[in-house]
Protein backbone atom coordinates (compact mmCIF):
# COMPACT_ATOMS: atom_id res chain seq x y z
CA UNK A 1 0.00 0.00 0.00
CA UNK A 2 1.29 3.16 -0.94
CA UNK A 3 2.10 5.54 1.92
CA UNK A 4 0.01 8.63 1.79
CA UNK A 5 2.25 11.74 0.47
CA UNK A 6 1.56 14.64 2.76
CA UNK A 7 4.01 16.76 0.99
CA UNK A 8 2.76 16.68 -2.39
CA UNK A 9 -1.12 16.93 -1.16
CA UNK A 10 0.33 20.41 0.75
CA UNK A 11 1.95 21.52 -2.53
CA UNK A 12 -1.26 21.04 -4.15
CA UNK A 13 -3.44 22.56 -1.88
CA UNK A 14 -1.47 25.53 -1.36
CA UNK A 15 -0.77 26.11 -5.54
CA UNK A 16 -4.37 24.75 -6.55
CA UNK A 17 -6.67 26.30 -3.72
CA UNK A 18 -5.43 28.59 -1.61
CA UNK A 19 -2.95 30.71 -3.96
CA UNK A 20 -6.19 31.24 -6.65
CA UNK A 21 -8.24 32.18 -3.79
CA UNK A 22 -6.31 35.19 -4.29
CA UNK A 23 -4.49 34.64 -0.91
CA UNK A 24 -0.55 35.51 -2.34
CA UNK A 25 0.83 37.43 0.40
CA UNK A 26 4.37 34.84 -0.11
CA UNK A 27 4.65 35.06 4.14
CA UNK A 28 1.10 33.73 4.57
CA UNK A 29 1.84 30.69 1.78
CA UNK A 30 5.43 30.45 3.50
CA UNK A 31 3.99 29.37 6.86
CA UNK A 32 0.98 27.04 5.53
CA UNK A 33 3.64 24.99 3.80
CA UNK A 34 5.84 25.42 6.50
CA UNK A 35 3.51 24.40 9.52
CA UNK A 36 2.21 20.07 9.71
CA UNK A 37 -1.28 20.63 9.34
CA UNK A 38 -1.92 17.06 9.58
CA UNK A 39 -0.25 16.81 12.98
CA UNK A 40 -3.23 19.51 14.13
CA UNK A 41 -6.51 17.56 12.93
CA UNK A 42 -8.31 14.48 14.47
CA UNK A 43 -6.12 11.32 13.55
CA UNK A 44 -8.65 9.57 11.82
CA UNK A 45 -8.66 12.65 9.44
CA UNK A 46 -4.78 13.03 8.52
CA UNK A 47 -5.42 12.09 5.36
CA UNK A 48 -7.86 14.95 4.66
CA UNK A 49 -6.04 17.50 6.37
CA UNK A 50 -5.28 18.97 2.48
CA UNK A 51 -8.58 18.90 1.60
CA UNK A 52 -10.63 22.22 1.26
CA UNK A 53 -12.90 21.15 4.16
CA UNK A 54 -14.67 21.98 7.44
CA UNK A 55 -13.09 19.01 9.37
CA UNK A 56 -15.15 17.76 12.06
CA UNK A 57 -12.94 18.33 15.33
CA UNK A 58 -15.69 16.78 17.93
CA UNK A 59 -18.30 18.70 20.22
CA UNK A 60 -20.01 20.01 16.81
CA UNK A 61 -16.78 21.82 16.07
CA UNK A 62 -15.23 22.14 12.64
CA UNK A 63 -11.77 23.35 11.47
CA UNK A 64 -11.81 25.97 9.54
CA UNK A 65 -11.05 25.26 5.67
CA UNK A 66 -7.68 26.40 4.44
CA UNK A 67 -8.63 28.62 1.95
CA UNK A 68 -10.40 30.57 5.14
CA UNK A 69 -7.36 30.30 7.13
CA UNK A 70 -5.18 31.70 4.28
CA UNK A 71 -7.61 34.32 3.99
CA UNK A 72 -7.83 35.08 7.45
CA UNK A 73 -4.04 35.34 8.09
CA UNK A 74 -3.43 37.38 4.95
CA UNK A 75 -6.44 39.86 5.62
CA UNK A 76 -4.92 40.66 9.12
CA UNK A 77 -1.43 41.28 7.69
CA UNK A 78 0.34 40.77 11.27
CA UNK A 79 3.64 42.40 11.88
CA UNK A 80 6.37 40.51 13.81
CA UNK A 81 5.57 42.65 16.69
CA UNK A 82 1.64 42.53 16.60
CA UNK A 83 -0.31 40.90 19.70
CA UNK A 84 -3.14 38.87 18.80
CA UNK A 85 -6.41 37.55 20.09
CA UNK A 86 -7.77 34.63 18.93
CA UNK A 87 -11.44 33.67 19.88
CA UNK A 88 -11.97 30.31 19.49
CA UNK A 89 -8.64 27.73 19.22
CA UNK A 90 -10.04 24.62 17.66
CA UNK A 91 -7.61 22.66 16.41
CA UNK A 92 -4.71 25.32 17.16
CA UNK A 93 -3.59 25.36 13.63
CA UNK A 94 -4.82 29.29 13.03
CA UNK A 95 -3.07 29.78 16.54
CA UNK A 96 -0.01 28.21 15.30
CA UNK A 97 0.34 30.44 11.72
CA UNK A 98 -0.62 33.68 14.34
CA UNK A 99 2.38 32.67 16.71
CA UNK A 100 4.53 32.47 13.74
CA UNK A 101 3.47 35.68 12.07
CA UNK A 102 3.28 37.68 15.09
CA UNK A 103 5.07 38.37 18.03
CA UNK A 104 2.08 36.68 20.74
CA UNK A 105 -1.36 35.10 20.18
CA UNK A 106 -3.56 34.98 23.12
CA UNK A 107 -6.05 32.23 22.04
CA UNK A 108 -9.08 31.11 24.08
CA UNK A 109 -11.79 28.51 23.81
CA UNK A 110 -14.53 27.66 25.53
CA UNK A 111 -13.77 23.93 25.57
CA UNK A 112 -10.73 23.29 27.98
CA UNK A 113 -10.42 19.98 25.37
CA UNK A 114 -9.44 21.94 22.97
CA UNK A 115 -7.26 23.84 24.98
CA UNK A 116 -5.35 20.90 26.13
CA UNK A 117 -4.63 19.45 23.43
CA UNK A 118 -3.67 22.58 21.81
CA UNK A 119 -1.32 23.24 24.61
CA UNK A 120 0.12 19.57 23.52
CA UNK A 121 0.70 19.81 19.61
CA UNK A 122 2.38 23.61 19.99
CA UNK A 123 4.31 22.72 22.32
CA UNK A 124 5.44 19.86 20.10
CA UNK A 125 6.22 21.98 17.37
CA UNK A 126 8.28 24.40 19.37
CA UNK A 127 5.63 27.39 19.55
CA UNK A 128 5.86 28.86 22.77
CA UNK A 129 4.41 32.28 22.19
CA UNK A 130 1.00 30.97 22.03
CA UNK A 131 -0.85 31.71 25.90
CA UNK A 132 -4.00 29.38 25.15
CA UNK A 133 -6.91 29.42 27.71
CA UNK A 134 -10.09 28.11 28.78
CA UNK A 135 -13.08 30.53 28.78
CA UNK A 136 -15.83 32.09 27.13
CA UNK A 137 -14.49 34.92 25.30
CA UNK A 138 -17.74 35.95 23.34
CA UNK A 139 -18.12 39.02 25.06
CA UNK A 140 -14.46 39.86 25.12
CA UNK A 141 -11.29 38.72 26.96
CA UNK A 142 -9.70 41.64 29.18
CA UNK A 143 -8.85 44.60 29.05
CA UNK A 144 -5.81 44.14 26.55
CA UNK A 145 -5.67 46.25 23.16
CA UNK A 146 -4.78 44.10 20.77
CA UNK A 147 -2.91 44.57 17.20
CA UNK A 148 -5.33 42.13 15.21
CA UNK A 149 -7.95 39.90 16.42
CA UNK A 150 -9.61 36.35 14.84
CA UNK A 151 -12.60 35.38 15.36
CA UNK A 152 -13.12 31.60 14.25
CA UNK A 153 -16.67 31.19 14.40
CA UNK A 154 -19.43 33.34 13.11
CA UNK A 155 -21.91 35.49 14.75
CA UNK A 156 -25.43 37.01 14.04
CA UNK A 157 -24.10 40.55 15.75
CA UNK A 158 -21.22 41.78 16.79
CA UNK A 159 -20.40 42.53 20.41
CA UNK A 160 -19.54 46.21 20.85
CA UNK A 161 -16.26 44.75 22.84
CA UNK A 162 -14.43 43.48 19.96
CA UNK A 163 -13.74 46.29 18.19
CA UNK A 164 -12.97 48.57 21.08
CA UNK A 165 -10.33 45.73 21.71
CA UNK A 166 -8.82 46.49 19.02
CA UNK A 167 -5.25 49.03 19.22
CA UNK A 168 -5.67 51.97 16.72
CA UNK A 169 -4.48 50.62 13.33
CA UNK A 170 -6.02 47.04 14.64
CA UNK A 171 -7.55 44.94 12.63
CA UNK A 172 -10.47 42.54 13.37
CA UNK A 173 -11.48 39.36 11.08
CA UNK A 174 -14.92 38.34 11.94
CA UNK A 175 -18.11 36.39 9.88
CA UNK A 176 -21.32 37.57 10.29
CA UNK A 177 -24.82 36.69 9.68
CA UNK A 178 -27.14 33.55 9.55
CA UNK A 179 -27.04 30.77 7.28
CA UNK A 180 -26.86 30.91 4.50
CA UNK A 181 -25.49 33.94 3.99
CA UNK A 182 -22.91 35.18 6.22
CA UNK A 183 -20.10 37.83 4.83
CA UNK A 184 -16.48 37.74 5.97
CA UNK A 185 -15.18 41.36 7.58
CA UNK A 186 -12.16 43.26 8.09
CA UNK A 187 -12.63 45.89 10.41
CA UNK A 188 -10.00 48.22 11.32
CA UNK A 189 -9.61 50.77 14.23
CA UNK A 190 -8.80 54.32 12.93
CA UNK A 191 -9.40 56.18 15.12
CA UNK A 192 -10.40 56.10 18.75
CA UNK A 193 -13.94 55.85 18.09
CA UNK A 194 -13.94 55.49 14.28
CA UNK A 195 -13.56 51.94 11.98
CA UNK A 196 -13.52 51.32 8.80
CA UNK A 197 -15.06 47.88 7.26
CA UNK A 198 -14.08 45.83 4.01
CA UNK A 199 -16.36 42.96 2.87
CA UNK A 200 -13.45 40.22 1.76
CA UNK A 201 -15.84 37.14 0.79
CA UNK A 202 -18.92 34.77 1.76
CA UNK A 203 -18.65 32.43 3.12
CA UNK A 204 -20.38 29.58 5.61
CA UNK A 205 -18.71 28.87 9.58
CA UNK A 206 -20.18 27.45 12.56
CA UNK A 207 -21.12 29.44 15.04
CA UNK A 208 -19.40 31.03 17.91
CA UNK A 209 -21.39 29.95 21.46
CA UNK A 210 -22.61 32.01 23.49
CA UNK A 211 -21.89 34.92 20.94
CA UNK A 212 -25.44 36.06 21.12
CA UNK A 213 -24.39 40.09 22.26
CA UNK A 214 -25.43 42.25 25.04
CA UNK A 215 -24.75 45.15 22.70
CA UNK A 216 -24.12 45.95 19.11
CA UNK A 217 -23.91 48.07 16.72
CA UNK A 218 -24.35 49.36 13.25
CA UNK A 219 -22.03 51.20 10.80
Amino acid sequence: MTAFNFELARYNLIEQQIRPWDVLDQRVLDVLADIPREDFVPDHYRNLAFSDIAIPLGHGEFMLRPTVEGRILQALALQPTDRVLEIGTGSAYLTAALARLAASVTSIDILPEFTEAARHKLKMHGFDNAMLHSGDASQGWGEQRYHAIAVTGSVATMAEVWRQSLRVGGRLFIVIGQPPVMEALLITRVGEQEWIRESLFDTELSPLRNAEPIKHFEF
